[in-house]
């Protein structure tokens, strides 16, 4: 059973997410040969003031 974790600072819709786990689906079934029932995708969510890029926090961005 595949899995993957996909880490993003929070802010995107339902939808958007929706539309990420459905195209990762596709393309680890297309790619291993498995059932999409086989695949787990978990997206982990940070909030802006605990994430940072070259030392800025993304909220102060």
């Amino acid at each position: 059973m595949p899995e993957i974790i996909v880490y993003a600072v929070e802010g995107r819709s339902t939808e958007q997410k929706r539309g990420l786990v459905k195209d990762i689906t596709d393309a680890v079934t297309r790619n291993f040969g498995v059932a999409a029932e086989q695949v787990v995708v978990q997206i982990v969510e940070s909030s802006k003031s605990s994430k940072a890029r070259g030392g800025v926090l993304f909220s102060a961005r």
